[in-house]
Order: C-alpha cells, then sequence, then structure tokens
C-alpha cells in the first residue's frame, strides 16, 4: 500500500511538471494553456483553497483538486503537445543537481540572515540603552 502511494505521489509530481511545460508550450491552445499555468501555480503554490491545518479537508483538496486539474488539462491538449512535454519532463526531472551552485545559494541566504540579525540585534541593543540613562 505505501508503495503504491508513493509511485503515485511520484507521478502527479511528474504530471506537474508535464502540465508546467504544456503551458509554457507555444503549440498550445490559450484556453488550455491559461488553465495549465492556473492548475501549475496551485500545485506549486504554498497556498491552498482550504488551508493545510484544517483536519481531512486541508489535505483533500490537495488529493483531488491537483489530479483532477492535471487529468484536465492533459485531456484538453493535443495529444502530440503532451507526449512531447512528456519527453522533456522526464529529461529534465534526470538532470544532474549541481551541489555547489545549491551551496551558494545557500550560502548567499544565510549571509543575508546573519546581516539582518545583527542589524536587528544591534537596533533592540541601542534601544535598551536608552532606558539604562
Amino acid at each position: 500500500m505505501y508503495q503504491r502511494i508513493k509511485q503515485w505521489a511520484k507521478s502527479i509530481k511528474k504530471d506537474i511538471l508535464v502540465v508546467w511545460l504544456i503551458a509554457k508550450d507555444k503549440r498550445t491552445p490559450n484556453s488550455v494553456k491559461f488553465l495549465a499555468l492556473i492548475i501549475a501555480a496551485y500545485a506549486f503554490s504554498p497556498i491552498d483553497l482550504i488551508p493545510d491545518f484544517i483536519p481531512v479537508l486541508g489535505y483533500l483538496d490537495d488529493i483531488i483538486i491537483v489530479p483532477l486539474g492535471i487529468l484536465l488539462v492533459i485531456k484538453l491538449t493535443p495529444q502530440n503537445i503532451v507526449d512531447d512535454c512528456r519527453i522533456l519532463g522526464e529529461t529534465l526531472v534526470e538532470r544532474p543537481v549541481n551541489r555547489w551552485a545549491a551551496g551558494i545559494i545557500i550560502l548567499v541566504w544565510l549571509v543575508i540572515l546573519g546581516y539582518l540579525t545583527m542589524y536587528f540585534m544591534n537596533d533592540s541593543l541601542s534601544i535598551l540603552s536608552i532606558f539604562n540613562k
């Protein structure tokens, strides 16, 4: 059961990428492109129609809305575009991860976070020194 759920989640992840590629494809009809863009944005967005902290219903919208949206976009898109986007999606998923680039991005974020921490800590300490006088 766990393996089936894990496999289903992987296929949804790949299909979301395919929907995003369909939205970016120039051959896709504009109405389908708009729908694909909305579905992909909803799937990638951390904001949900029903917040995840609501028991059962919070995750139910992700389990129902996203797969139905993916299915609708794939059914409305011409088959040759879907096939091309699936092939492109497979190559994008299999691309190697550049760990150096990820490390540099994390380092930049840590430097910014450290700077902001020092800035606000010094500012809060200067406010406290006013009360000592």
